[in-house]
């Protein structure tokens, strides 16, 4: 009997030929598999890196363009009001223009800027409440509401040194609100909101004709909205249609000469009047993006400053 082969001996066939001796993998084979799956978990790392990186860089540079866009807003707006003060300054008061219109080019945007007086406004701190009575019945409420409302905006505004200021408390409290009446002046327009009875739809349609910077109990017929000139006790369309004619053939220079006093409450514009001017916005970016603004101003007589700002409201951050 032939004795086996030992290990590693090389192994005869069937047809006389020896087979090559076994071998063993080499140790480098799974050595490389583990320096690939290296090399693929680095790659793997820089790519979720460089994407992170970019996300970062883009997300920077869009906060970059939208502070860009502030400043550049906030410029447009200082610019359109110094060009605002400058057009509503005149060495002579009187002759100061009630309203006027203008576009810049500033940076990266275009701006349309217009202007109107304040007085052409219904002061909610000083108007009578026939006024105010009148503006909420142009608006569409019957007479016995518009009087409530009217009521209601004076008693807000009345200090507490009456009795009946009490009773509207308790009214208050009775309709399930959590606030009192201010008893003290409107310190904006959007209190109007808070005004107990009011509809919201009354509200937002005498928005665009009050104010709290008139100052005065009359308004300026001059140049104040048809629908304000609407409100005056005992205008009659046919006054009304007077009215708006000779506005129309007056000189817009001269508000003064642009109508005739009418009743108690209807006045001519007051030279002193027009120091508090409103002052709406359009911004155009070239980018696509829109703003609008609207800002108060008081016209000062002397000082070193040309205007104050009173009110400031924009939509750059959405509506207010």
């Amino acid at each position: 009997m032939r004795a086996a082969a030992p290990a590693g001996n090389r192994l005869q066939s069937s047809d006389g030929m020896q087979d090559p001796p076994r071998q063993d993998p080499p140790r480098e084979t799974a050595e490389s598999g583990f320096v690939i799956v290296a090399v693929l978990w680095i790659v793997g790392a820089l790519a979720t890196l460089a994407s992170t990186y970019a996300l970062y860089t883009s997300n920077t540079a869009l906060a970059s363009r939208v502070n860009d866009d502030r400043l550049q807003a906030e410029a447009s707006i200082s610019a359109a009001l110094e060009l605002t003060a400058y057009q509503a300054t005149s060495p002579d008061l009187a002759s100061r223009p009630p309203q006027g219109a203008f576009a810049l080019r500033l940076g990266r945007s275009d701006v349309a800027v217009e202007f109107r007086s304040e007085a052409a406004r219904i002061d909610l701190n000083a108007a009578p409440k026939e006024l105010l009575a009148g503006l909420f019945t142009t608006l569409g409420a019957q007479a016995s509401d518009a009087d409530f409302y009217a009521d209601r905006i004076i008693a807000w505004r009345t200090p507490n040194q009456e009795a009946d200021q009490e009773e509207e408390a308790s009214a208050y409290r009775v309709a399930g609100l959590a606030y009192k009446p201010r008893r003290g002046p409107f310190q904006s327009t959007r209190e109007l909101w808070l005004v107990m009875g009011l509809p919201a739809s009354l509200v937002e349609h005498a928005l665009p004709f009050v104010t709290v910077f008139n100052g005065r109990q009359e308004i300026d017929v001059a140049d104040a909205a048809p629908t304000v000139v609407a409100a005056l006790p005992g205008m009659t369309p046919e006054r009304l249609q007077g009215v708006l004619d000779q506005r129309g053939a007056a000189d817009p220079r001269n508000g003064q000469a642009a109508a005739k006093p009418v009743g108690a409450v209807g006045q001519a514009a007051a030279p002193e009047s027009r120091k508090t001017i409103r002052v709406t916005l359009r911004i155009n970016f070239d980018n696509g993006r829109q703003v609008r603004a609207e800002v108060v101003i008081l016209i000062p007589e002397g000082g070193e400053e040309p205007y104050r700002i009173l009110s400031w409201h924009d939509d750059f951050d959405g509506p207010a």
